[in-house]
Protein backbone atom coordinates (compact mmCIF):
# COMPACT_ATOMS: atom_id res chain seq x y z
CA UNK A 1 0.00 0.00 0.00
CA UNK A 2 1.42 3.39 -0.97
CA UNK A 3 2.16 6.13 1.51
CA UNK A 4 -0.51 8.29 -0.12
CA UNK A 5 -3.21 5.64 0.34
CA UNK A 6 -2.14 5.07 3.95
CA UNK A 7 -2.36 8.82 4.54
CA UNK A 8 -5.88 8.87 3.12
CA UNK A 9 -6.91 5.92 5.30
CA UNK A 10 -5.42 7.54 8.40
CA UNK A 11 -7.19 10.80 7.60
CA UNK A 12 -10.47 8.92 7.19
CA UNK A 13 -9.99 7.24 10.59
CA UNK A 14 -9.23 10.58 12.24
CA UNK A 15 -12.31 12.08 10.60
CA UNK A 16 -14.46 9.19 11.85
CA UNK A 17 -13.12 9.66 15.40
CA UNK A 18 -13.89 13.38 15.23
CA UNK A 19 -17.26 13.19 13.46
CA UNK A 20 -18.63 10.42 15.67
CA UNK A 21 -17.12 12.10 18.76
CA UNK A 22 -15.46 8.86 19.78
CA UNK A 23 -13.79 9.22 23.16
CA UNK A 24 -14.62 5.80 24.64
CA UNK A 25 -14.42 2.49 22.82
CA UNK A 26 -13.95 -1.24 23.30
CA UNK A 27 -11.28 -3.17 21.50
CA UNK A 28 -12.30 -6.66 20.49
CA UNK A 29 -11.13 -9.47 18.26
CA UNK A 30 -13.62 -10.95 15.83
CA UNK A 31 -11.18 -13.44 14.31
CA UNK A 32 -12.80 -16.76 13.55
CA UNK A 33 -16.35 -15.43 13.33
CA UNK A 34 -18.06 -16.57 10.13
CA UNK A 35 -19.46 -14.15 7.58
CA UNK A 36 -23.13 -14.83 8.35
CA UNK A 37 -22.61 -14.49 12.12
CA UNK A 38 -20.53 -11.36 11.56
CA UNK A 39 -23.26 -9.75 9.44
CA UNK A 40 -25.98 -10.72 11.94
CA UNK A 41 -23.98 -9.28 14.81
CA UNK A 42 -23.19 -6.04 12.97
CA UNK A 43 -26.83 -5.64 11.93
CA UNK A 44 -28.13 -6.10 15.47
CA UNK A 45 -25.48 -3.77 16.89
CA UNK A 46 -26.30 -1.16 14.24
CA UNK A 47 -29.99 -1.24 15.24
CA UNK A 48 -28.88 -0.28 18.76
CA UNK A 49 -26.62 2.53 17.54
CA UNK A 50 -23.38 0.61 18.11
CA UNK A 51 -20.69 0.78 15.45
CA UNK A 52 -18.05 -1.88 14.86
CA UNK A 53 -14.97 -1.20 12.71
CA UNK A 54 -12.03 -3.40 11.84
CA UNK A 55 -8.93 -1.23 11.90
CA UNK A 56 -5.42 -1.42 10.56
CA UNK A 57 -3.40 -1.14 13.75
CA UNK A 58 -0.51 1.00 12.55
CA UNK A 59 -2.78 3.54 10.90
CA UNK A 60 -5.25 3.59 13.76
CA UNK A 61 -2.43 4.14 16.26
CA UNK A 62 -1.37 7.21 14.26
CA UNK A 63 -4.98 8.43 14.10
CA UNK A 64 -5.35 8.02 17.87
CA UNK A 65 -2.09 9.84 18.50
CA UNK A 66 -3.24 12.69 16.24
CA UNK A 67 -6.47 12.89 18.31
CA UNK A 68 -4.55 13.02 21.62
CA UNK A 69 -5.37 9.45 22.66
CA UNK A 70 -1.77 8.24 22.93
CA UNK A 71 -2.53 5.82 25.77
CA UNK A 72 -5.09 3.97 23.66
CA UNK A 73 -2.63 3.51 20.80
CA UNK A 74 -0.55 1.11 22.92
CA UNK A 75 -3.32 -1.50 23.06
CA UNK A 76 -3.49 -2.34 19.36
CA UNK A 77 -1.59 -5.57 18.74
CA UNK A 78 -2.85 -8.27 16.41
CA UNK A 79 -6.18 -8.19 14.60
CA UNK A 80 -8.43 -5.64 16.30
CA UNK A 81 -11.83 -4.09 15.90
CA UNK A 82 -13.26 -1.16 17.79
CA UNK A 83 -16.81 -0.92 19.04
CA UNK A 84 -18.40 2.35 20.14
CA UNK A 85 -21.69 4.19 20.18
CA UNK A 86 -24.94 3.40 21.96
CA UNK A 87 -25.90 5.53 24.94
CA UNK A 88 -22.62 4.76 26.69
CA UNK A 89 -19.67 2.40 26.61
CA UNK A 90 -21.49 0.29 29.22
CA UNK A 91 -24.28 -0.40 26.71
CA UNK A 92 -21.68 -1.45 24.15
CA UNK A 93 -20.01 -3.78 26.66
CA UNK A 94 -23.34 -5.34 27.65
CA UNK A 95 -24.25 -6.03 24.03
CA UNK A 96 -20.85 -7.51 23.22
CA UNK A 97 -20.94 -9.78 26.28
CA UNK A 98 -24.28 -11.10 25.03
CA UNK A 99 -22.77 -11.70 21.60
CA UNK A 100 -19.74 -13.36 23.17
CA UNK A 101 -22.10 -15.94 24.69
CA UNK A 102 -23.38 -16.71 21.19
CA UNK A 103 -20.06 -16.43 19.35
CA UNK A 104 -17.34 -18.07 21.41
CA UNK A 105 -14.52 -16.69 19.26
CA UNK A 106 -15.34 -13.04 20.04
CA UNK A 107 -12.72 -11.83 22.54
CA UNK A 108 -12.29 -8.65 24.53
CA UNK A 109 -8.85 -7.07 24.18
CA UNK A 110 -9.38 -3.91 26.20
CA UNK A 111 -11.13 -0.59 26.41
CA UNK A 112 -10.37 3.11 26.40
CA UNK A 113 -12.59 5.00 28.83
CA UNK A 114 -12.23 8.63 29.97
CA UNK A 115 -8.55 8.69 29.04
CA UNK A 116 -7.78 5.45 30.89
CA UNK A 117 -6.73 2.15 29.37
CA UNK A 118 -8.55 -0.95 30.63
CA UNK A 119 -7.37 -4.52 30.12
CA UNK A 120 -9.60 -7.31 28.75
CA UNK A 121 -10.95 -8.33 32.17
CA UNK A 122 -11.84 -4.76 33.14
CA UNK A 123 -13.38 -4.11 29.72
CA UNK A 124 -15.66 -7.10 30.21
CA UNK A 125 -16.52 -5.90 33.74
CA UNK A 126 -17.97 -2.72 32.22
CA UNK A 127 -20.99 -4.82 31.26
CA UNK A 128 -21.85 -5.25 34.95
CA UNK A 129 -22.09 -1.52 35.58
CA UNK A 130 -25.32 0.45 35.47
CA UNK A 131 -26.22 2.09 32.18
CA UNK A 132 -26.58 5.84 31.83
CA UNK A 133 -30.38 5.63 32.00
CA UNK A 134 -30.25 3.48 35.15
CA UNK A 135 -27.81 5.88 36.82
CA UNK A 136 -29.97 8.87 35.92
CA UNK A 137 -32.98 7.11 37.42
CA UNK A 138 -31.11 6.42 40.66
CA UNK A 139 -29.89 10.01 40.85
CA UNK A 140 -33.43 11.30 40.30
CA UNK A 141 -34.77 8.98 43.02
CA UNK A 142 -32.08 10.10 45.45
CA UNK A 143 -32.70 13.76 44.63
CA UNK A 144 -36.46 13.38 45.08
CA UNK A 145 -36.22 11.43 48.34
CA UNK A 146 -35.64 14.44 50.67
CA UNK A 147 -38.45 16.31 48.94
CA UNK A 148 -40.91 13.47 49.41
CA UNK A 149 -39.87 13.15 53.06
CA UNK A 150 -40.48 16.88 53.52
CA UNK A 151 -43.90 16.67 51.88
CA UNK A 152 -44.89 13.74 54.06
CA UNK A 153 -43.67 15.61 57.15
CA UNK A 154 -46.00 18.50 56.29
CA UNK A 155 -48.97 16.39 55.30
CA UNK A 156 -48.78 13.90 58.17
CA UNK A 157 -49.91 16.32 60.95
CA UNK A 158 -52.58 17.74 58.66
CA UNK A 159 -53.99 14.27 57.99
CA UNK A 160 -54.00 13.53 61.75
CA UNK A 161 -55.87 16.79 62.45
CA UNK A 162 -58.31 16.04 59.62
CA UNK A 163 -58.94 12.58 61.08
CA UNK A 164 -59.62 14.05 64.53
CA UNK A 165 -62.01 16.64 63.09
CA UNK A 166 -63.85 13.95 61.17
CA UNK A 167 -64.22 11.86 64.34
CA UNK A 168 -65.59 14.85 66.26
CA UNK A 169 -68.00 15.65 63.41
CA UNK A 170 -69.17 12.03 63.31
CA UNK A 171 -69.82 12.10 67.11
CA UNK A 172 -71.82 15.32 66.76
CA UNK A 173 -73.92 13.79 63.97
CA UNK A 174 -74.59 10.70 66.09
CA UNK A 175 -75.69 12.86 69.08
CA UNK A 176 -78.06 14.91 66.91
CA UNK A 177 -79.52 11.77 65.36
CA UNK A 178 -80.26 10.32 68.80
Amino acid sequence: MSRYVKGLMQGEMEKKLTDDKVSDFLIISIMGIGGVDNNNMRGELCKKGIKLHVVKNSLFRKALTAQGMDKAAEMFNGPCSIAYGGDSIVDVAKELVEWQKKLKTLDFIGAFLDGAVLDAKDAKELSKMLTRAELQGKIAAIAMSPGSNLVSAFTSPASIIAGCLKTIADKDENKEAA
